[in-house]
């Protein structure tokens, strides 16, 4: 399977984190021919579509087509299966970030691969009395600074989770997801 460029990657990460997957805007700096080019080969691969844009809700618009109306991008199921973020997961975290905006009584837990690291980790802080690095240590098997570079880069950055920590006596620093 082929892989995303450095600058496909970014455009399928931001993707991710946003409502419905959109595209769009691009990364400062793409623009014109190179944004044209792009965007036509992530098309080709079938991780991009171009989808018509919802002009009432302020989607950005890739291009018009002529009646008043314009066209958007989306970011497939492959596209993100490409940079390797499971497509349920990526539906997950735009649910969480819509629920620290619109307060609900219960919040589901954030769906994704069952069995994989991540989703342990995920599944971990999740639980009330959260978790302490050395727990997911013994969880994952990973030394302590892979676990925080998975909290910090992974879940954090790439998922946009917000995750909380707070000094417990005996356990140390935990980790929650609210």
């Amino acid at each position: 399977m082929t892989t995303p460029t450095e600058t496909q990657s970014p455009i399928l990460s931001r993707a991710a984190t946003r409502p419905g997957n959109l595209a769009l805007p691009l990364p400062e700096g793409l623009h014109g021919a190179a944004a044209k080019m792009v965007i036509g080969k992530m098309v080709d691969r079938g991780w991009i579509e171009e989808v018509e844009a919802n002009l009432r809700r302020g989607e950005p618009l890739w291009r018009e087509t002529g009646d008043g109306q314009g066209t958007t991008l989306i970011a497939t199921a492959a596209g993100l299966e490409a940079i390797g973020i499971d497509p349920l997961v990526a539906s997950a975290v735009v649910s969480a970030r819509k629920a620290r905006v619109e307060p609900q009584p219960d919040p589901a837990p954030i769906p994704g691969r069952t069995g994989t690291k991540q989703a342990q980790i995920i599944a971990l802080l999740q639980r009330p009395e959260g978790a302490s690095i050395s727990e997911i240590v013994a969880a994952t098997g990973w030394q302590a600074h892979t676990v925080r570079g998975a909290i910090s880069g992974a879940l954090k950055k790439r998922l946009g989770l917000d995750i909380r920590t707070e000094k417990v006596e005996g356990r140390g620093m935990v980790y929650l997801l609210p």
